[in-house]
């Protein structure tokens, strides 16, 4: 969600192209990772690491950590539940305050000591304490015990989907917290406490090749077959540099490609192409504290005043429409409520309002990522559609940290992010972005309502004790803040396109874990 995406945006800005650009091959046939050369090249267009702590990891190193790291359990796409991972097996309470899980045996961390219930209770109390990152997932755990060295037991103090907190890509990874006396000096050096299929081998900050992995021989998935035995994540800000990098070999995976690009990797003979829905939903949210917004008819006209349809066709296949606030696919999704652009609606609300055409004139300030195009095209098209109503909009492209500086200062009208969810549930936007906070921190609505407040703290309860209650609740809770408060207008959700080599098999896009290639699952078959 947005403290990942937050940084991810910074990171974005700071990147500079590593080399000049390469003359493009032309029409070539694409190189092919011969079967001995076992590597896989990760391109990406984000500088890799920003944090080396597992417990307050919460930007782009997600793309590495979820290869180093393990966690309980692992979100399944295909159930929609919590599938095992360092757990083979689970069960909470009736309540859904007491869960217990079963460990896998056998399991060692890269230390070489061995991964029990002793190490699953200290690290996510370790976590627990250092509270940065995605921490408050363990909110509600009251008390963790090692029953035996398998056996782990959590005691909340209100009910959870613990099986689903223990799935996410940020805050829930177990760690050796024995690794070295100053754990975080230790791994802020490039090292690694985790348990995955690989270790660290070498990480230069700032190089295009950031960050280089190695098989770790003792992970208990063990390396029977062909395997990736080297990843390599390479920083390439240039999408057309990564596309010729991909056609000579020297690419593996591109994570993300323009439209384009992606079309002319779906009729390239050698290269495979993924397309596949996200859980990231860009946010326009409205100051409703301060400014003209204040005025909640300002803030109905905006939402009616996006060309909603217009901007999605703009994207070329990168975004699809949103209905409500969370996505298809997670609970708290509401059917039904897709937006739709309405002129007339606008003028009559701005109207009402003493603006629009023949009123007084109206200026509102929208800030976005820099360097973002599709934040760009959205800025761009609502100042085309708002300037015949009398709304000049004052469009700024920011870094990410002067953006949200600005915003927790409440300095603009409209803020434009990203976000998406770090366990696969839809608590974490209204948690996160619709609660009522002191300091402000990712609610840059600054929504403050008492009643809607209580209503989003029974979400994470009813998810575990009532789930027809929560499906109710997560409808009155959209209602609430996008009807009654109008306090946000949601234009799309972002749709994935990648490009990998064709001699790749088993890659499949998790949604819950953006970006990520879970590569011991890939088979290099040349």
């Amino acid at each position: 969600m947005r403290r990942r995406l937050a940084a991810a945006a910074v990171l974005l800005l700071s990147v500079a192209a590593c080399s000049t650009p390469d003359a493009d091959p032309g029409a070539v046939e694409v190189r092919q990772t011969p079967r001995g050369e076992s590597a896989f090249v990760h391109v990406q267009n984000l500088d890799v690491i920003t944090e080396w702590d597992p417990a307050s990891s919460y930007s782009n190193e997600i793309i590495a950590f979820q290869n180093v790291y393990e966690t309980l359990t692992m979100w399944n796409p295909v159930t929609a539940k919590a599938a095992p991972r360092l757990a083979t097996s689970w069960v909470s309470s009736v309540d859904g305050r007491t869960w217990t899980f079963n460990l896998r045996p056998g399991v060692t961390f890269h230390t070489g000591r061995p991964l029990d219930a002793a190490a699953v209770k200290a690290s996510v109390e370790r976590t627990m304490k250092v509270g940065q990152g995605a921490s408050y997932i363990w909110d509600a755990v009251q008390s963790i015990k090692a029953d035996d060295p398998l056996t782990v037991t959590f005691t909340l103090k209100y009910p959870v989907p613990l099986d689903l907190v223990a799935s996410s890509g940020y805050a829930a990874y177990v760690y050796d917290t024995k690794a070295a006396p100053d754990l975080r000096a230790w791994l802020s050096s490039g090292k690694d406490a985790g348990s995955g299929p690989y270790t660290i081998r070498s990480w230069q900050k700032g190089k295009q090749d950031e960050l280089t992995l190695t098989a770790y021989d003792g992970y208990w998935g063990g390396w029977t077959g062909p395997h990736y035995r080297t990843v390599k994540y390479r920083v390439v800000p240039d999408l057309d540099r990564a596309w010729r990098m991909l056609m000579r070999g020297e690419a593996s995976f591109v994570e993300r490609l323009d439209p384009r690009l992606y079309a002319r990797a779906r009729t390239t003979p050698g290269v495979r192409t993924s397309r596949s829905p996200s859980f990231q939903t860009m946010m326009m949210l409205f100051n409703t504290a301060a400014g003209p917004t204040a005025d909640v008819r300002v803030r109905r006209a905006l939402q009616k005043a996006v060309d909603y349809r217009g901007i999605i066709k703009g994207l070329r296949g990168a975004g699809s429409p949103v209905s409500g606030i969370v996505p298809e696919g997670l609970p708290g999704h509401v059917p039904g409520r897709e937006p739709r652009q309405d002129l007339p609606g606008a003028t009559e609300l701005l109207r009402q309002a003493g603006y629009g055409p023949g009123g007084r004139p109206l200026r509102l300030r929208l800030t976005y990522a820099e360097g973002d195009a599709d934040e760009k095209l959205l800025a761009t098209r609502l100042a085309a559609t708002l300037k015949p109503l009398n709304v000049t909009l004052d469009a700024t492209a920011m870094q990410w940290n002067a953006q949200w500086d600005l915003g927790k200062r409440r300095g603009q009208d409209i803020f434009v992010m990203y976000w998406w969810p770090d366990y696969a549930d839809g608590y974490s936007w209204f948690g996160n972005v619709f609660h009522s906070q002191n300091p402000t921190v990712f609610n840059l609505t600054y929504l403050h309502d008492k009643e809607t407040d209580e209503l989003l703290d029974t979400l994470p309860r009813l998810t575990v004790t009532d789930k027809a209650g929560a499906s109710r609740a997560f409808r009155q809770a959209t209602a609430r803040v996008l009807d009654r408060h109008a306090a946000a207008a949601l234009p799309w959700v972002v749709t994935y396109q990648r490009a990998y080599l064709g001699g790749i098999q088993g890659y499949d896009d998790n949604p819950a874990y953006p970006d990520v290639v879970f590569v011991h699952d890939l088979r290099p078959v040349g």
